[in-house]
């Protein structure tokens, strides 16, 4: 098959594909998806606006929470526009540089979201096990150097691959497997050699996608640790409550992430609706489930929702 250089002068664009099986349908496709974006948008937007307005949420386990909101948001614009164009309009043409972009904008943000998933697990560590060094171990100047950290690690972890990528041969076929850029659709189209980038791969998930969740799960093996070491049943009932809304989160992550991954090492045959659906489930599921588990599982959340509104109300009359 010919070669053809994302560096030629020539219009170099890739194609997106929507529902397999179901494109004359997408236009209906399209309502729950335009529902799911929806939740995701006011449920993450609103969830920032009540930390902001709410003094009384200036705390390190909500900051951490806003981190989350703002990881959520970000992932789902990053989707929208090639996914509803597709759906409404059947537009399918996206450009390298804007693929390339999409790219790197999707991974980043869904390596953001296990890092502060990360974050959030230490928080709660030092919450349940630490009480009285809660305030002097999480200070302010500390929450913003772990933001900036996650935000130079996933940026860091992401751009080599992408560098890799930009420099490879694609073949003339240009079809990708999604309504969105994926670097593990794009890399399939390649014809050179992909050694490196595989390794680069492998070491990322090791890093990242296998490190994070084990480091949680150490975490939260001090948690019970020191929750079983509690005399009274009505406080382990308790400390246990407060971690419940971030091991929500948690599982809403992994659990689609292995499921993507369990498909593509042993269904690599199955249905191409299969592969669609299992990703669509991972990218979509954490921005939409979060703000929900956290508005029905915080009460103070609940209640600076109710703020919210009411304030809103008032202004209106």
């Amino acid at each position: 098959m010919a070669e053809v250089s994302n560096t030629t002068r020539a219009p170099f664009y890739f194609i997106l594909t929507g529902i397999p099986g179901f494109e004359a349908s997408h236009i209906w496709i399209s309502i729950p998806f335009c529902c799911l974006y929806t939740i995701s948008i006011v449920g993450n937007t609103t969830i920032l606006a009540v930390i902001r307005t709410e003094p009384s949420l200036h705390q390190p386990m909500y900051l951490f929470l806003s981190m989350l909101a703002l990881t959520d948001l970000g992932l789902t614009l990053t989707t929208l526009p090639t996914v509803m164009q597709l759906l409404w309009l059947n537009i399918r043409k996206i450009s390298f540089e804007a693929c390339f972009a999409q790219v790197f904008f999707i991974h980043t943000f869904s390596f953001m979201e296990s890092s502060v998933l990360l974050a959030m697990s230490f928080d709660r560590y030092v919450a349940i096990c630490r009480p009285l060094h809660y305030a002097t171990i999480l200070t302010s100047k500390v929450i913003g150097r772990i933001a900036l950290a996650i935000i130079c690690r996933c940026i860091l972890a992401v751009l080599p691959s992408l560098f890799l990528l930009k420099h490879l041969p694609f073949c003339h076929s240009h079809l990708l497997t999604h309504s969105y850029c994926l670097h593990q659709d794009m890399i399939r189209l390649v014809c050179a050699d992909i050694s490196i980038n595989s390794w680069y791969g492998f070491a990322l998930v090791l890093l990242i996608i296998v490190m994070d969740p084990l480091l949680i799960v150490l975490s939260y093996t001090f948690i019970l640790k020191s929750i079983l070491g509690t005399a009274s049943w009505t406080e382990r009932f308790r400390a246990l409550n407060n971690c419940l809304s971030h091991i929500l989160a948690v599982l809403v992550l992994y659990v689609p992430m292995v499921g993507v991954s369990m498909t593509h090492r042993f269904a690599r045959h199955a249905s191409p609706l299969v592969h669609v659906i299992m990703a669509n489930i991972y990218l979509l599921a954490p921005p939409v489930m979060n703000p929900i588990i956290y508005s029905v599982k915080t009460k103070q959340i609940r209640q600076g929702i109710n703020n919210l509104l009411f304030k809103r109300n008032m202004c209106l009359r």
